[in-house]
């Protein structure tokens, strides 16, 4: 593990960077297929990250002509703002027309997918349920309350709720959104995927939270633990072949971690798909007595 690295926060002549910035539902899944693409060949998780990449691929060739989905209104909105809980509650979600349809066509061009037979029998699976049985499945998703035994099946799920709560996020006025806490994702209430040190202009350098449900980057303190908001105790660890473009956030107050990005020494990292990638690194640090406190619909169970 290395010491805590400085925070260029309190480095002059740099540029304030945003709060948020909104997720763009069509670039979104479509670089991010890719991304599982490059990263597959010759990946011991090879076979998986190619059906990942399938996944997300069909995620956006199956926005082209949906109905819009349904905006909270005014009155939410105000109530999010004043009392400090997100637009986009996902406790309170409820299925609307364009979610469904979101879903229907997910799971019908998911067939064609080239996949394992066990991937295979999990997506008959959730093709053969009933509109109950899907709700209980949205919401185990929405909740991070995966049961063990149908990992597989949700992994459909799930994607079917990230192209929907993306498209919700994209339509949301970033002035409107206030810091929720540690870890919380001021649009969904969602927590990270992962974090990224990112390149763009006019923030080169700063930190950002990424949901794994809504694609919403939020800004974040560089060296402070997202999940309890200490900064006594940071560490970092890597594995070896990243070239430091991937750690662990370590926190020993909180025994947990989270991973960062570094988007300045490789600009095709994608903060769900280089997270699945990097899972050797999460095996690493939980053999350290560390807790997984980032959330990827795509790497459920670890």
């Amino acid at each position: 593990m290395s010491n805590v690295e400085p925070d260029p926060s309190i480095i002059g002549n740099i540029a304030k960077p945003p709060f948020v910035r909104l997720p763009d539902p069509l670039r979104l899944f479509a670089d991010r297929a890719a991304r599982f693409r490059a990263l597959a060949t010759g990946h011991p998780l090879e076979a998986y990250l190619r059906l990942l990449a399938g996944i997300s691929q069909v995620q956006s060739d199956i926005q082209q002509g949906l109905p819009e989905p349904e905006m909270p209104d005014a009155a939410t909105m105000a109530r999010a703002g004043e009392h400090k809980f997100p637009p986009l509650d996902r406790s309170t979600f409820n299925a609307d027309k364009a979610f469904e349809e979101v879903f229907d066509r997910l799971l019908a061009s998911a067939t064609l997918l080239e996949m394992p037979r066990e991937a295979r029998s999990a997506l008959e699976r959730v093709q053969a349920t009933d509109r109950e049985a899907r709700s209980m499945m949205q919401h185990n998703v929405l909740a991070d309350a995966i049961p063990f035994e149908a990992l597989a099946e949700h992994v459909f799920v799930a994607a079917a709720l990230q192209v929907h709560f993306v498209r919700l996020a994209s339509k949301l006025d970033e002035k409107s959104l206030t810091d929720l806490g540690h870890g919380i994702c001021p649009c969904c209430g969602g927590a990270p995927s992962s974090t990224m040190i990112v390149g763009w202009t006019g923030a080169d350098g700063t930190r950002f939270c990424s949901c794994s449900l809504c694609g919403t980057f939020w800004n974040y303190i560089r060296v402070q633990c997202t999940l309890c908001g200490s900064n006594k105790k940071m560490q970092y660890q890597e594995v070896e072949g990243y070239e430091g473009q991937i750690k662990a956030e370590i926190c020993e107050d909180c025994r947990g971690y989270v991973k960062m990005l570094y988007q300045q020494k490789n600009r095709d990292l994608d903060p769900i798909a280089d997270d699945v990638a990097t899972l050797g690194l999460d095996i690493l640090v939980q053999e350290l007595g560390f807790r997984r406190g980032g959330v990827n619909p795509f790497l459920i169970g670890y």
